[in-house]
């Protein structure tokens, strides 16, 4: 895994400075600490950080090819490169190196812009045609690899694989945008293709940008998911499974697991321990706080295979990473199991240098609580006229009393609330950090009359009518597989991975297995009111029953009396300072009144105050960055 910067001047007339390509590159340097390279030539620079997975001698980057000049900078993995490279030596290609980057710089060679339709993997790279006076810029599928690139008004283009590589240079405009800011607040993250700053944008996941010198720039789709109706049940499910992981064993360096003691990644690791002859390395992190901890789990899996387990338990009250996360993500990112993903990140660096985890498996398989409500709420709403439910059922989400703090089945209020709404608008509330009118209390008036009509549900818009012929649980989570999973999951574990030198992959969001799962019928996903049943009943004869069929638990931390007792004064402190106050993206009075009413132990506003605090974060973070240009 690695990280990539560079700086492309669209007219061809101005050189590029080289120390300010190697200031950018070096932002990077936790993302490839093995080794760096440059690569200048005409209006075009690319620079490289490497972590050595594959071709540990050979495969150096930038990478250029002798015979054209293309040069490619590249991070990520293509699983199947040694059947391309079989493949492009039959077409007379040859081959230097035994690596994935040449691939690419082979594939574009033969195919163009339509080589990345044959890569199969996760990756974000840079290409430069100088035959073509062309950047040709890609990310994979799913979004699993980062990139980030920004139109100058000069007519130069900046693109790294992180927000800090581009905030080097000096001619970047850091003007935050204020959609952007209501979307964190929303969904907890900002969503692609925004930035927390106008000027820069995230290339989309499945989809690549093409810049020839003398022309415009063009970003097109080139991959999305398709909704095909698929049929097929846990032996098929078993099989396709083993084989994703087996693609995503191949490595010169050592390579474990991570095991939660969820079903997710338990079942990743009965898979490996199938298809390695020595134990499986695998690393968990557990918490004094029985409600947060899982290892006991995790340790019968290990038991059963086993692994080679190392787990470290962490102090619950160990919130000294939290002034370090707004320069990790570089723009406000509100999930708070970003610290433990942190934490078991680490641990498994100790001893390896790439990991399996469970990630996708909800995803693609209807793991979450809100696919089971949106699929029983939207057969009510196919029953009842929408005149009927808005009346109905609005006003008693209304009338009914908040209970935040109880369990989804006893949250009647929220219920009713989306009953009486349509699909899409339901399912926006369910995902939602915080609800319009919490969320609009919360936002300063400056920042309200910048808004103007803008709502946030218009992220989720367009991808819910784009499957608007499925069912509505494939339509719930075609939604989540283009937001949240690339805008909150996947940026989550790689930057918290990429930050201790690790490469994560994720067997689950295998393109092949997540298009075949997806599609399946609503009944083998949500059967009897289980959740991710046919995974479930694929992992039986590999995985503990009572740790299949458990209560889903989640990976967090205990935020909410962290705010009551020892960062009880730093929140406040934090919170009420001048630095957020006079930023007029909130309202101060509103913020008194959260830390208030939470700290009194009347209400429960750990989200709200949370978000609250990575946004502060990002702005003292956005300030020093300004103190040092």
């Amino acid at each position: 895994m690695c990280g990539f910067a560079g700086i492309f001047d669209g007219t061809g007339e101005r050189d590029v400075d080289r120390g300010l390509l190697q200031r950018m590159t070096d932002a990077l340097v936790h993302r490839g600490p093995d080794g760096s390279g440059l690569f200048v030539g005409p209006g075009i620079g690319l620079g490289h950080r490497r972590l050595s997975i594959l071709d540990l001698a050979g495969g150096a980057q930038p990478m250029t090819d002798a015979e054209t000049g293309v040069t490619v900078a590249f991070n990520g993995e293509i699983y199947n490169f040694p059947a391309l490279m079989e493949t492009l030596a039959g077409l007379g290609h040859r081959f230097r190196t035994h690596c994935d980057t040449e691939v690419i710089l082979h594939g574009w060679k033969q195919w163009g812009p339509a080589c990345v339709e044959r890569f199969d993997g996760m990756f974000a790279f840079a290409l430069w045609d100088p035959r073509e006076a062309t950047l040709f810029l890609a990310r994979d599928r799913l979004g699993k690899k980062p990139l980030h690139y920004a139109a100058l008004a000069d007519g130069s283009c900046l693109f790294g694989s992180e927000l800090k590589a581009l905030t080097c240079h000096p001619a970047l405009p850091r003007v935050i945008d204020p959609e952007a800011v209501e979307d964190f607040f929303a969904y907890g993250y900002v969503p692609e293709p925004k930035s927390i700053y106008r000027a820069v944008r995230k290339l989309a996941p499945g989809h690549r940008l093409i810049w020839r010198r003398g022309d415009s720039p063009r970003v097109e789709a080139w991959w999305t998911l398709p909704l095909e109706a698929r049929t097929g049940g846990a032996a098929e499910l078993a099989g396709r499974l083993r084989e994703a992981v087996e693609r995503r064993l191949i490595a010169d360096v050592p390579l474990g697991a991570f095991l939660s003691g969820g079903v997710d990644s338990s079942a990743v690791v009965a898979q490996m321990a199938g298809l390695t002859s020595a134990p499986v390395k695998t690393f968990a992190i557990g918490f004094g706080d029985k409600a947060y901890d899982e290892t006991g789990y995790a340790r019968q899996v290990a038991q059963r295979y086993g692994t080679d387990h190392t787990e470290r338990m962490v102090d619950p009250d160990a919130f000294d990473l939290i002034d370090g996360l707004a320069a990790l993500y570089d723009e406000p990112f509100g999930d708070s199991s970003a610290m433990p993903t942190f934490q078991v990140c680490a641990l498994a660096r100790e001893k390896v240098t790439v990991a399996l985890s469970g990630d996708g498996g909800d995803e693609v398989f209807a793991g979450y609580r809100r696919y089971l409500w949106h699929l029983r709420e939207a057969s009510v709403r196919r029953r009842l006229p929408r005149a009927l439910r808005r009346g109905l059922f609005g006003t008693l989400g209304r009338i009914y009393p908040k209970a935040d703090w109880a369990p989804r089945p006893l949250r009647a209020r929220t219920t009713f609330q989306e009953l009486a709404l349509d699909d899409l608008d339901a399912f926006f509330l369910s995902v939602s950090a915080l609800p319009d009118g919490e969320r609009r209390a919360l936002l300063g008036g400056d920042l309200r009359g910048a808004l103007a009509a803008y709502h946030p549900v218009e992220v989720l818009r367009p991808h819910w009518q784009a499957a608007a012929g499925a069912d509505p649980l494939t339509q719930a989570q075609y939604a989540d597989i283009k937001t949240w999973l690339p805008g909150d999951i996947l940026v989550k574990v790689d930057r918290a991975s990429m930050a201790n030198g690790l490469e994560v992959r994720a067997p689950f969001l295998d393109h092949h297995l997540l298009e075949w799962g997806v599609n399946l019928p609503p009944e083998v996903k949500i059967a009897g009111g289980e959740k991710k049943a046919v995974l479930k009943r694929a992992m039986e004869p590999f995985v503990p029953r009572d740790l299949l069929y458990r209560p889903k638990q989640g990976f967090s931390m205990p935020i909410g009396p962290w705010f009551r007792g020892p960062l009880r004064q730093r929140l406040r402190e934090a919170l009420t300072g001048p630095l957020l106050a006079q930023s007029g993206f909130v309202d101060p009075a509103r913020v008194e009144r959260l830390l208030d009413e939470h700290q009194s132990g009347g209400r429960d506003h750990s989200r709200a105050l949370w978000l609250l605090l990575m946004f502060q974060g990002f702005l003292r973070h956005d300030a020093s960055l300004g103190a040092s240009a």
